[in-house]
């Protein structure tokens, strides 16, 4: 296949998955922020394609209208609906490169069909994420509504590592990781503890959806911010200690990786990023426990945690690939 094709599908899909992050980013500071009915009303906000910025540009009756759809809060304010307007451009935005990475992934359709129909299905999986986004917002931010729309968001980013790396596979199956060692104190291959660390992360999410629900009950009862971790959970102190055990098991895979893998790999700055992913996550959720729940650590932990599997999951593809030379 040309290089410039090969290359060119490459940095689609990678832009793709970055917009994913940024909409993970943007969906969790719309959260933070209590900016989630910010537009009461989907695909349009309060009836316009673009968003008034003064209640003077909404009609007289607004609040009834609003009322006698079943929603609560219907108090217009434009911080927080141009925070959640910005959140949806980001989601078209997405949906716009995903379109572009399914048309170019024709390429593929004679030597890797698979490449083909996982662009496709990602595709109609970013329109399933969109179409679920305007339930949750029907839903006046069901917790568990909004916990499907953040494990739907989790496979997206699968999905994608998933099809990018496979895009690449001659170029994965060249890398020489001869001299990965079996890592120390746990005594398996860097692939098998990737595979462990995957669980694992993903058991660490899902309790922090829980955690994260129970905090969305804490707030409708419209308890002081610094006040909430005195109503936290017991799943909230397993999920703390649990982190403990999650940044020993990534730094051990990172540090065997940082030591052994040639510098310009990018298995090595993988490796950097894994680190770099897990101690911001851990550093944000200390001032989430120890500072008063601070808003703006909200987005970011969420975010690291995952980003922290994508990475993963793009070291554990990428050793799969290089270990099919053997």
């Amino acid at each position: 296949m040309n290089p410039q094709t090969i290359l060119r599908f490459r940095t689609l899909g990678l832009v793709t998955i970055l917009f994913v992050y940024l909409v993970i980013m943007a969906g969790s500071v719309v959260r933070a922020s209590g900016a989630g009915m910010g537009c009461p009303d989907w695909p349009m906000c309060f009836g316009q394609l673009i968003p008034p910025t003064d209640e003077a540009q909404l009609p007289a009756n607004y609040h009834e209208i609003y009322a006698e759809r079943g929603y609560e809060n219907t108090q217009f304010n434009p911080v927080k609906t141009w925070t959640e307007y910005g959140n949806r451009l980001l989601g078209m935005t997405l949906g716009i490169f995903a379109l572009l990475t399914a048309i170019f992934s024709s390429s593929y359709y004679k030597t890797d069909k698979t490449v083909f129909f996982l662009s496709l299905g990602t595709l109609f999986l970013i329109g399933f994420q969109a179409w679920l986004g305007s339930v949750v917002v029907a839903s006046n931010l069901h917790p568990f509504k909004i916990t499907i729309h953040m494990v739907m968001a989790l496979i997206l980013v699968g999905l994608l590592i998933y099809t990018v790396a496979r895009s690449q596979r001659d170029f994965l199956m060249q890398l020489d990781i001869s001299a990965l060692p079996v890592i120390p104190i746990i005594k398996v291959t860097v692939k098998t503890a990737l595979m462990i660390t995957l669980g694992m992360t993903l058991l660490q999410i899902a309790m922090g959806t829980q955690v994260r629900e129970a905090v969305d009950g804490i707030a409708q009862a419209q308890v002081a911010r610094e006040f909430w971790r005195a109503d936290f959970p017991v799943l909230f102190y397993i999920h703390r200690s649990f982190s403990s055990i999650i940044l020993f098991a990534n730094l051990l895979i990172a540090w065997t990786i940082f030591k052994t893998i040639d510098k310009q790999s990018h298995l090595f700055k993988g490796a950097i990023a894994l680190a770099a992913g897990v101690i911001i996550a851990i550093l944000a959720g200390i001032s989430l426990d120890r500072l008063g729940m601070p808003a703006v650590a909200q987005p970011v932990h969420l975010l690291m945690a995952n980003f922290i599997f994508g990475v993963q999951f793009f070291l554990y593809i990428s050793l799969t690939y290089a270990g099919e030379t053997k």
